[in-house]
This record gives C-alpha cells, sequence and structure tokens, in this order.
C-alpha cells in the first residue's frame, strides 16, 4: 500500500511538472544598452507584392531611404506572390534556422512559427524601450508612437499575451455592385446589403430569356453571386450569428448546427448556381467587369480589378461592359450590428544569435510603419495605413478627398478610393479570428465546407444531413482538426488541458488511497487490541 502511494504521488507530481512545463511561455528579447552602429549588417526581408510593379518600387524605395539612414545595415529583399509560399519557407527554414529576419506574413502563421524554441521575436519590450521602441529617441526616422498605431489593429497582433508583429497594412471585404442591373430587374438598393436582399436578387437574375439568354443582361453566361474567399464567408456568417467558430485555446468549434443551416442555404442557390465561388468559376472581378456578375465580393485590397473603369483588367477590353459600380459593405444577418472581418499582412521579426543583428531587424521593421511606406503602399490598393499619423496626415486626407480625380485616373480611381472608405468608416465593426497552431487549417477549412456544398449541388448531389455528417468528419480528419462539441458562444474559456485533468484525478486517486491506508490501519490496530485483550484475559 505505501508503495502504492509513494508511486501515485510521484506520478501526481510528474503531471504538475508537464502541466507546467506544456504551459504557453513567453519567450523575452534582452535589449542591448544601445545600437552599435560601428558595425555592418546584412538582414533579409520577404514580402508579398502580388506582381504589383509600384508595390515593389515601393518596397526598394523604402529600403533605399532606410539604407541612407542606416548605412551600416544592408537589406536584402526577396519578392513573393503568395504568402502561402512565404509561409511554406519560413518553415522549412526554420529547421536549418536560416529564416528571414524581417518578414511580412500573418499571425496564423506566426501562430505556428513560434512553436519553435526563439523563433518569433517577441516585441514588447522593443515596441516600448524609450530610445530605440516606437517613437523612441535615438531613431534616425520619424517613427510612429505607440498610441499613434491604430489600437484596433495593434491588438490583433498580440498571441497568448505577448506582441510578436506589427500591423503593415489592414484591408476588409466589400461587395462590388453593379447597381444597373439591380435597377433592371426591379429592386432598390437598400443602404446596408442584407443576405436576404443578395439571396433574393440573385435568384430573380436567373430568369432566361426563350433563346436561353438570361433576361438582365441579355448573355449567356450570368452567375449573380461570387464570394472571392470562401473561408472568409464562412467565418463571418458564423460570426454575425454569434455560432461558434474557434476558441482561443485552440478548440474547434466549427462543425456545429448553424453551420450546417448555413450550408444549407448555400446549397439552395448552387443548386440554381445563381451563387459560385472563385475556385469554381474564376475571379469574381472578371465577371463583375463583363456584366456576368451583379454582387462581386472581395477584399478593398483588389479595388483596382473592380468596376468597367478599373486601372487593373483580367479581360479584354472588349468584353468589357460599362456599369456604375457601388462600394457596399459585405451582406449582414443584423444591420444594426454590422460584423466584417479585419485583414491585412503584418511584419515580424525573427529572432537571431546576435542581438544587435536583431536591433538592425527592428529598426527596418519599424521604418515600413513611417508615412513614406504606408502612405503609397495604401494608395496602391484599397488597403488603409495602421497608423493615425499617416491616415491624419494632410497627404493622406488630400487622396482621400480625390476620388475620381481625371488629372490621375489611376491614383484616384473612385472605387479604390471608396473601398478605403468603408474599412476607414467600419474599423470599429471589424473583427479577426482566435490565432493559435493550427488555426490556419481551421481557416482552410471553413472555406472547403462552402466549396464542397457548392460543388455538390452543382453535381446534383443531395445535400442532406448524412452528407453534412460525412463532409464534418472528411474536412475535419483532412486538416487534422479535433471536433469539439456544442457551438461555442459566449465568453467559454473551455475545457481544462488533459494534463490538468490527469494531475486532478491522480491528486483524487491520492486521496482516496490515503483514506482507505488509513481506514485500514485503524481496522488492523482495532484488530490488534481486540486480539491483545482476549489473549490477556
Amino acid at each position: 500500500m505505501k508503495k502504492l502511494l509513494t508511486a501515485i504521488l510521484i506520478l501526481a507530481a510528474m503531471f504538475t511538472m508537464v502541466s507546467c512545463h506544456s504551459a504557453k511561455k513567453i519567450e523575452t528579447f534582452a535589449i542591448p544598452d544601445t545600437f552599435d552602429d560601428s558595425r555592418n549588417y546584412e538582414i533579409t526581408f520577404w514580402a508579398k507584392n502580388d506582381s504589383n510593379v509600384t508595390q515593389v518600387e515601393i518596397y526598394e524605395q523604402a529600403i533605399r531611404d532606410f539604407q541612407t539612414l542606416y548605412p551600416n545595415i544592408k537589406v536584402n529583399l526577396r519578392k513573393y506572390s503568395d504568402y502561402s509560399v512565404i509561409y511554406n519557407d519560413v518553415i522549412t527554414n526554420i529547421a536549418t534556422k536560416t529564416t528571414p529576419n524581417v518578414c511580412i506574413t500573418y499571425p496564423d502563421h506566426i501562430a505556428t512559427y513560434k512553436m519553435g524554441e526563439n523563433v518569433v521575436v517577441p516585441l514588447d519590450t522593443l515596441a516600448n524601450d524609450r530610445k530605440y521602441g516606437l517613437g523612441g529617441s535615438e531613431l534616425k526616422f520619424d517613427s510612429p508612437k505607440k498610441d499613434e498605431v491604430v489600437p484596433k489593429f495593434l491588438n490583433e497582433c498580440y498571441l497568448d499575451g505577448a506582441l510578436y508583429c506589427l500591423p503593415y497594412l489592414r484591408s476588409t471585404e466589400a461587395c462590388y455592385v453593379n447597381v444597373d442591373f439591380i435597377k433592371a430587374l426591379g429592386y432598390t438598393l437598400p443602404d446596408e446589403l442584407t443576405w436576404d436582399f443578395v439571396w433574393e436578387v440573385s435568384e430573380a437574375a436567373m430568369a432566361k430569356n426563350a433563346d436561353g439568354t438570361f433576361k438582365v443582361n441579355g448573355q449567356k453566361v450570368m452567375i449573380p453571386f461570387i464570394y472571392k474567399s470562401t473561408d472568409n464567408m464562412m467565418i463571418t456568417m458564423l460570426k454575425q450569428l454569434d455560432a461558434g467558430y474557434s476558441r482561443d485555446n485552440g478548440d474547434i468549434l466549427i462543425f456545429n448546427d448553424t453551420t450546417k443551416e448555413i450550408l444549407y442555404e448555400i446549397a439552395k442557390h448552387a443548386e440554381t448556381r445563381a451563387f459560385s465561388t472563385f475556385k469554381i468559376s474564376s475571379y469574381p472581378g472578371n465577371f463583375l467587369n463583363a456584366g456576368q456578375c451583379i454582387f462581386a465580393i472581395d477584399s478593398t485590397a483588389g479595388a483596382t480589378w473592380m468596376g468597367s473603369e478599373a486601372p487593373n483588367l483580367d479581360i479584354h477590353g472588349e468584353n468589357v461592359i460599362p456599369f456604375r459600380c457601388k462600394v457596399m459593405a459585405i451582406p449582414q444577418y443584423d444591420t444594426s450590428n454590422p460584423k466584417m472581418i479585419s485583414q491585412g499582412p503584418s511584419i515580424c521579426v525573427f529572432n537571431k544569435d546576435d542581438p544587435q543583428e536583431v536591433m538592425a531587424s527592428w529598426l527596418f521593421a519599424q521604418f515600413l510603419l513611417t508615412n513614406g511606406v504606408q502612405i503609397p503602399y495604401a494608395q496602391t490598393e484599397g488597403y488603409v495605413p495602421v497608423t493615425t499619423k499617416a491616415q491624419d496626415s494632410a497627404e493622406y486626407q488630400d487622396y482621400l478627398n480625390r476620388s475620381g480625380d481625371q488629372s490621375n485616373p489611376d491614383l484616384y480611381y473612385s472605387v479604390k478610393i471608396d473601398a478605403t472608405k468603408l474599412l476607414l468608416s467600419e474599423t470599429d465593426n471589424t473583427f479577426v479570428t482566435p490565432v493559435f497552431n493550427g488555426s490556419a487549417d481551421l481557416r482552410y477549412a471553413a472555406g472547403e465546407l462552402i466549396e464542397e456544398v457548392t460543388k455538390a449541388r452543382r453535381r446534383k448531389i443531395a445535400v442532406d444531413d448524412a452528407f453534412i455528417a460525412d463532409l464534418y468528419e472528411t474536412i475535419a480528419s483532412r486538416n487534422n482538426l479535433v471536433i469539439s462539441d456544442g457551438e461555442g458562444g459566449g465568453e467559454d474559456l473551455g475545457p481544462l488541458p488533459s494534463t490538468a485533468v490527469w494531475l486532478l484525478v491522480g491528486l483524487v486517486a491520492a486521496w482516496v488511497l490515503i483514506g482507505v491506508w488509513q481506514l485500514l490501519r485503524l481496522i488492523k490496530q482495532k484488530k490488534e487490541k481486540a486480539l491483545q485483550k482476549k489473549n490477556g484475559g
């Protein structure tokens, strides 16, 4: 009994140590007293630019301007056309300790990067440093102070309670609407879009003439409603309905009854082909500009591809049908409580053996928040700068006030500026999803649910409870997701970690055995006394 009790107590202690060891550990970075500018440094910067020549030029100009101030820091730019490629390359390079110094990426990706030991630098102490932090006294450039970074955007950069990146630019989703088709169908465009309105108009637009052409456009092709990012679509719908998606601790809640009802609704409109997606049909802007779409939902960062006068077109000019394009907030279930996703890249700094090299990286990362970088880059698309310093500047305000100015039609393209103004006015209504190791996989799964249901109905496959149940299991397995019970709304913090559960079980078992042991001792002592009394008698 004593040996068993000892074993249980040791086991409980082991679980205690495991629990403490597996708890999320926040690394720190020791800032050198001063930055050694007598040394030469060479740092790498990985960035995405959408193959946009103007964006590449802005990065290259930023590097030149930075190196004028810090000639001892050489910055090597590596250009990417896709964030997923950056993500995969970083993951590959973590193992060989050849990560870049500074990287444009997303918090979902950083959550995976930081699973390694000391891979990503937590920026709290750096950002708050009096000399080299945001707005620091020893900087050679006009850095924004910490309170000049839009709080909503800065808060999106905290993981596990620590600041692991800086916001770089922000965008949201917008619905680009063909106003002429709305009128032709006999509808009045409301001030705010609802899902019911979009679905109703989309179905009405499927009416055909006797020759098989669509009545609304006289063409043989019409897809009234196309959504570019189906992961954002599902995530946003769940958020608007206050339904489960995930918890901060990584619990997966998306496989619930509300999701099922959303999929049933989407299936109805996929069956009539009133709804489609980018992955199934192609880029929504192409259909919108060809007069083959009414509601095209895409990022505000894609505004220069939207509209018959768009600076960027992926279709031949002769296929463009002139129309009035209105930029609107995405459809809502409750227009009195609008919710739309916040998106856009952030900047992270990778740890190195040399703290001075990290300092050089931090200086450049911070330089990307200056007005000279923020404003020009934001003007390339429907992005907004992440600092109030840039947003409130006379230069940026002048840009916003010149919508449609024909002196430079590409720079002042009205649809692009309208998309920018949309986010500026709706910033408080934006949201982000919980970030954890695996959140990127969950995001991908959210989009797959819509894609698979849409493809099924186009192939005349029934979408019923059995189909949804099988789909949930398939998508969860494919993305290594564990299905949690319940909708998960509210502030539920989720179940205890398994190590904590085992610790409690071990402690309870130990106390039970202690009680049993004491009871057996009492019984034994009582028997011994009774035997002694009997023998003595």
